[in-house]
């Protein structure tokens, strides 16, 4: 499957009285790689778990490939289970700040679950194609191995694995290093750039690791309190900030790293 594009149209989000998303615009088009970064409970990860369709928006548009996310073809509001909002969803995959494997399946079982489920592969092809990937990710030899017995850093890999499985056109990364001791960062950090190379995939990417950011990145949107503050090319807005609030912050994140 080929990258898709993103566009984000007044994207709003609110939990009761609390708006965490405040009319998001955005377009991402295809094979683009998307850091973003921000504050804690700044929206960074509600923008992902919207456009992974785990939350509804409030308000606003989102399409991918031009098709609306949560309007079906006659322009009727779609429900998140139906056929509609499953066929879209089904070019976005996701990877989890804390893993969330099957603690009873391996690795390779946790990899071949969703393409036997969703997309109706024989086992036989879910297999090869699961390895595959746990290959690429440097678990070729941990498939028959429980989570329990994995290091944090490699059940990530595992997850990494498990959503590559799905051939998603786009792929989301909610601070995927997050949860893992610092030495295991590297490995992690180095598959995502790999990815990035091959721009067969658009990628956003929500992350702590300025470094990684500025060099791995095609582009990067600094958020704040629900809004995105700036959008630019990562090596513009690493070196060349435009607005104060976005120095603030990366005066202060920078100098802790």
């Amino acid at each position: 499957m080929s990258a898709s594009s993103v566009s984000i149209k007044n994207l709003r989000k609110q939990y009761g009285d609390l708006e965490v998303l405040r009319g998001i615009n955005l377009e991402i088009p295809a094979g683009q790689t998307v850091a973003v970064i921000g504050p804690s409970g700044s929206g960074k990860s509600t923008l992902l778990r919207v456009l992974m369709t785990l939350d509804r928006p409030t308000s606003g548009d989102i399409e991918i490939d031009g098709v609306p996310m949560w309007l079906d073809a006659h322009g009727r509001p779609a429900g998140p289970n139906s056929a509609h909002v499953r066929q879209v969803r089904g070019k976005i995959g996701m990877v989890f700040q804390h893993f969330n494997l099957f603690p009873h399946m391996t690795a390779l079982g946790n990899a071949m679950e969703a393409p036997m489920r969703v997309l109706g592969m024989s086992r036989a092809q879910a297999r090869e194609r699961a390895a595959e990937y746990l290959e690429m990710v440097g678990l070729g030899d941990k498939l028959d191995v429980y989570p329990a017995q994995l290091s944090g850093g490699q059940k990530q890999r595992v997850g990494i694995a498990r959503a590559l499985a799905m051939c998603p056109s786009i792929m989301l990364f909610d601070e995927v290093t997050s949860a893992l001791d610092p030495e295991l960062v590297g490995g992690i950090l180095q598959i995502l750039r790999d990815l990035s190379a091959r721009r067969s995939m658009t990628m956003i990417i929500v992350t702590h690791q300025m470094k990684f950011a500025e060099r791995s990145s095609d582009r990067t949107l600094f958020f704040d309190e629900g809004n995105i503050v700036e959008d630019a090319e990562s090596s513009v807005l690493f070196s060349q900030p435009q607005e104060a609030r976005t120095r603030q912050f990366l005066d202060c994140v920078i100098e802790g790293q």
